[in-house]
Order: structure tokens, then C-alpha cells, then sequence
């Protein structure tokens, strides 16, 4: 079965590298190409995230060179991994290709300047987070203890986006963050969360987010860190589909799909330690969903909720 993931981290794991991992085949990559045909995948997300950590000068560079991984390292796989440069391309996808977006996870790279943005949705950025679990110039994560919300900036960024089709991701905002994208974004998503009703990680939704989530007609991909799924920090699949069965009871059966995180954890629900494991993890889905749900989570959801 095909699937959609939106979210691994695998350009900064390989950046950080500093060559010594290849996407080809390494066994430290939870994502590498093997394993993206591996585990049937049809979509993966690759986000562009950088440390908190890196300097203010020196985050758009260290962007801009996670966008040429994604370019030189990523996509040149005998032409079978493309590029996604609009949503409305994907279900165009031939037979046999991978496709791969780009997406972004907090704007700190763009500073103040706009057209930093644009340079990256006109390189095929199709879903940007305002922030991670930080506060920046547009936003406050879910831990800046202020708890704020958007920024007249981050607000200018959320209409841009609406503006560009491209999503607004909600999985690292702060609270009042969240309802204020709510308010204003045509086309929210939580790009790797779960259910907070299940595990109470800050990380996840409560069921008043999930409830606007689906309101708005928004996909909420769900995380396989074990950190967010249980509170001993130890997980099974049957402990993530306790968080898709818990979204569903709340009328979100067409609006759950995957959001591994993988190379972005440092832990892993046990069988699907890597994208090469989907596979099973759907086995293990069908035995308490129908095969039509079951595709719904794994990929069509998501293609029946692309930007228009």
C-alpha cells in the first residue's frame, strides 16, 4: 500500500554528517532510498530544520545548503525520486516514482525579509512550520514559557502561504499560536503529532485542536516517536494506533496520515524503526480498520485534502 509521510529530518542528519552518511544506502539513515522503496512510499516529506543552536548569521546559509542536499543528494536516484515543485502534481505521480517535497520547519533562516520566504516556496517549500519549540519573529513554540501567539509577522507569512497554496504547519506551536493560525490559514496541517488525550506530551493535540483540526478540513499526520505516544517512553504499533483509533472516535477516520519523524528521533516504536518497516506497520493497521481506512491513512487522505 502507498504511502504519505510529511515529515523526516534526514537533511539534518546528513548535513551534519559532513559527507560521512549517503543517502543510497546508509544504515544510520531511518530514511534512505532503500528503504523508501522498501516500505512503498509515495510521498515522503523532507524538512529543512536547523539548530537552535546555529548562529543568526549563519541560518539562512545552513538552509539554503539543506535545499542543496535535497537537490544533489536526494533526488538523483536513476530519476525515480521527483521532486514536487505544486501539490496538484502529485496525483499526476507516474507509476514507479518517489515523489519528494520540501518542506520547512521554523522560519528563523528568513529573518525579516519576505523574499527569503519566497526563495524557498519558488525552490519547493510546500509546507512551512512558523517555529519549532522555540519562540522566533513569527511565532512562540510549545515551549516559550509566555505561551504568545503569532506575531504581526508570522501572520504575514500565513497569508503568503495561503496566497502560494502551500500549508501551514502546526505541529511545534505554542497553543495560542495554534488558534491563531486557525483563525487566518487556509490550509492547515500537523505535519507530526498525535493525540494528547493518549500521551499527555506537550508535543500533541488536545481534542478542542483535533476537533477545529477537522473542522477546518486538516490533516493531522500522526508521530511514531515513542517520546509522544506513551508516557513510559516505550511503544509498540498498537500503542500508535491507540492515538489514529482515539482521532477517529473524534470524526478524524479522513483526516489522519503519517508523520514518522524518522532521523529526527532518538528513539523508535518498536517494528518500525525505519521507513523500510511501513509495510508491516499497515499489516498491524488492517487487523482494527477496513482496507479503504487503512488506504485513507496511508495515503489518500491526504491526496483528497491537497491544497485546491
Amino acid at each position: 500500500m502507498k504511502i504519505v509521510d510529511m515529515h523526516c529530518d534526514v537533511l539534518y542528519k546528513l548535513q551534519a554528517s559532513k559527507g560521512r552518511l549517503t543517502f543510497q544506502d546508509s544504515s544510520e539513515l531511518d530514511v534512505n532510498f532503500e528503504r523508501l522503496v522498501q516500505g512503498d512510499i509515495l510521498l515522503q516529506g523532507f524538512a529543512i530544520f536547523l539548530d537552535p543552536d546555529v548562529p543568526v548569521e549563519q541560518k539562512w546559509k545552513k538552509a539554503v545548503e539543506q535545499g542543496n542536499i535535497f537537490r544533489q543528494h536526494i533526488l538523483h536516484r536513476d530519476g525515480i525520486i521527483k521532486p514536487l515543485k505544486r501539490w496538484a502534481d502529485l496525483p499526476n505521480l507516474p507509476e514507479g516514482k518517489i515523489a519528494a517535497a520540501l518542506t520547512l520547519e521554523g522560519v528563523e533562516p528568513i529573518g525579516r525579509d519576505l523574499d527569503r520566504l519566497e526563495q524557498l516556496l519558488d525552490g519547493g517549500v510546500l509546507s512551512v512550520g512558523l517555529t519549532w519549540n522555540n519562540a522566533n519573529l513569527a511565532a512562540d513554540g510549545v515551549e516559550e514559557p509566555r505561551g504568545a501567539g503569532l506575531t504581526a509577522f508570522g501572520k504575514q507569512i500565513v497569508q503568503r502561504l495561503n496566497e502560494r497554496k502551500v500549508f501551514t504547519d502546526v505541529s511545534h506551536l505554542s497553543i495560542k499560536s495554534f488558534w491563531d493560525v486557525m483563525d487566518i490559514a487556509e490550509y492547515p496541517i500537523a505535519t507530526h503529532s498525535s493525540a494528547k488525550a493518549i500521551c499527555p506530551h506537550i508535543r500533541n493535540l488536545d481534542d478542542d485542536q483535533i476537533r477545529a483540526m477537522i473542522e477546518h478540513n486538516a490533516m493531522i499526520h500522526v508521530i511514531f516517536h515513542p517520546l509522544f505516544t506513551t508516557e513510559s517512553g516505550t511503544a509498540s504499533m498498537e500503542d500508535v494506533i491507540r492515538h489514529i483509533d482515539h482521532i477517529a472516535e473524534l470524526g478524524g477516520i479522513r483526516h489522519i496520515g503519517f508523520g514518522s519523524d524518522f532521523d529526527g528521533i532518538p528513539s523508535h516504536v518498536k517494528g518500525l524503526e525505519d521507513a523500510g518497516k511501513y509495510q508491516d506497520f499497515i499489516i498491524e493497521l488492517e487487523k482494527h480498520f477496513s482496507k479503504e481506512e487503512v488506504a485513507g491513512f496511508a495515503h489518500q487522505n491526504f491526496i483528497d485534502h491537497l491544497p485546491q
